[in-house]
This record gives structure tokens, C-alpha cells and sequence, in this order.
């Protein structure tokens, strides 16, 4: 009876061995959202998510998508080696109507977190009434 015990508890620590040489890309974002805050009218819209890649696999982001076609997200075309820091650039079209500004990025990619929701917020105000 002992022996098996032993026998699981050492299969058991060898699968767990493995697992945890496993190679994975980690994400970690600076900001998981920017506040533009009262941004004029026809001023520059182009902001960064700054990141870095806390895993020990290179990290792929595959694919970057906006929730509506007023705001363009940028992404590396180049795999984010570990350690390293990378940015994704998205541009938010400031000759839309003045309003408030609540929108979504997705980021899909090889990490162990494959999907990542990052925000954008702020008003878009007259150029005369900031």
C-alpha cells in the first residue's frame, strides 16, 4: 500500500515538474485604461498601452480590435520578447461629435491570459470650452 502511495506522490510531482518548465508569454499591462479627460475637438487622439511581456515565452499578439470603427488600435508586429516592454498605439477620431468617449479594445494573444479588455474614456469637448 505504501508503495503506491509513493508511486503517485512521485508521478503526481513529476507532472507537476513538467508543468511548471512550461513555456507561457504573460501580459502585463501599465494601464488597463486611459482617461483622456476633456479633450478638444480635432486634437490629437493617439494614446499608448504600454505592456510587458512577465512571462518566460515570447509573447504574439495576434489580433487588436476596437469596439467601433472611430477608435484604430495599433499592434506589435513583432513578437514581445520576455522582459521586454511593448505598446499598443490606438487612435481615437477626434472630428466625431463632442460627447462622452467610453470605448473597448480586445487584445487576443498567445498569453495565459489569451484575452484582454482595455478601456479608453474620457469627453470630447468644443475646442472653445475646455
Amino acid at each position: 500500500m505504501m508503495k503506491k502511495v509513493v508511486l503517485v506522490l512521485f508521478i503526481g510531482l513529476l507532472a507537476f515538474s513538467v508543468k511548471a518548465q512550461e513555456k507561457v508569454a504573460k501580459i502585463e499591462f501599465k494601464t488597463e485604461t486611459i482617461d483622456y479627460g476633456k479633450i478638444e475637438r480635432g486634437s490629437d487622439g493617439v494614446r499608448a498601452f504600454e505592456f510587458t511581456n512577465t512571462g518566460n515565452a515570447p509573447l504574439i499578439i495576434s489580433k487588436v480590435s476596437s469596439s467601433c470603427g472611430c477608435t484604430i488600435p495599433k499592434k506589435p508586429k513583432d513578437p514581445i520578447l520576455p522582459g521586454k516592454k511593448g505598446v499598443i498605439e490606438v487612435k481615437y477620431d477626434t472630428k466625431r461629435s463632442a460627447g462622452p468617449i467610453r470605448k473597448a479594445i480586445t487584445v487576443i494573444s498567445n498569453a495565459a491570459t489569451p484575452t484582454k479588455v482595455l478601456k479608453i474614456k474620457g469627453e470630447l469637448v468644443e475646442a472653445n470650452k475646455v
